[in-house]
């Protein structure tokens, strides 16, 4: 079949496997497949769950889907947009894809605006992206993508996976990163993104410049106003903000 998309599918079986028990342990009622491709996945999916969501936004693929799992009734492919689509139209779910690189950091986004019936999201990826998401404060990768991802959910790295597991091989390597939502994060999350987004406006500028248009004087004489977003915690991110709060201009 014709690669289209910038598609580059995984195919290493050990691999596969891996993700499969990643996302569903020995079983998941329902699992949702972004970019199912050929199938592969899919095929370690469909004996974990008992109905199996596969997203393709490419036709002829969805078609292959289609004709491969014809007498597979756990499989229900749509074809669609993930950006576009309703993810919470089937109920509530896991989540598993091989990510476009063009397209992860939005599809991770859609993911932590989900509610906590979608617990659990099993995601390959770029590793530059994943070294983003798994990145420690005051290191080169931490920034808004790191903080807002730890908000909401716990993760950590399911396996690193070279070039070679794929057909064709990417000219980069990946990663797959397990995202476990958190129980409980704090109630005004919204307006916390929000802060968050603000204090990496600027990376290289200290936080006193980034939040001094929002929060005028208030940020002045606090003692995180000379330190960098790549500096703080996530724990110190909730802290800051709460002490800014009504002191918005």
């Amino acid at each position: 079949m014709p690669r289209k998309l910038g598609q580059h599918f995984l195919v290493r079986d050990s691999i596969l496997q891996t993700l499969a028990v990643a996302l569903c342990g020995d079983h998941a009622p329902r699992v949702i497949e972004i970019g199912a491709g050929r199938g592969a996945l899919t095929r370690h999916l469909l004996p974990r769950t008992n109905e199996l969501h596969a997203i393709e936004l490419d036709g002829s693929l969805a078609s292959y889907l289609e004709s491969r799992f014809v007498t597979e009734p756990k499989l229900r492919v749509h074809r669609a947009d993930v950006l576009s689509i309703n993810l919470a139209q089937w109920g509530p779910a896991v989540i598993a894809g091989n990510l476009p690189y063009y397209i992860t950091s939005p599809i991770i986004h859609r993911f932590l605006r989900l509610d906590d019936r979608f617990p659990v999201a099993v995601f390959l990826m770029q590793s530059e992206v994943a070294d983003r998401v798994l990145a420690a404060p005051s290191t080169h990768s931490y920034g808004y993508l790191t903080v807002t991802t730890r908000l909401i959910c716990n993760v950590e790295l399911v396996c690193r996976v070279a070039a070679s597991a794929f057909v064709p091989p990417p000219k980069v390597e990946s990663s797959a990163v397990r995202f476990q939502r958190k129980s409980e994060f704090p109630p005004d999350i919204d307006d916390l993104l929000t802060f968050v987004s603000r204090c990496f406006g600027k990376k290289r500028k200290t936080l006193r410049n980034n939040l001094r248009p929002f929060y005028g004087a208030a940020i002045e004489t606090l003692p995180e106003s000379r330190l960098r977003a790549e500096q703080l915690t996530v724990d110190q991110f909730i802290d800051l903000h709460r002490r800014l709060s009504g002191s918005e201009n």
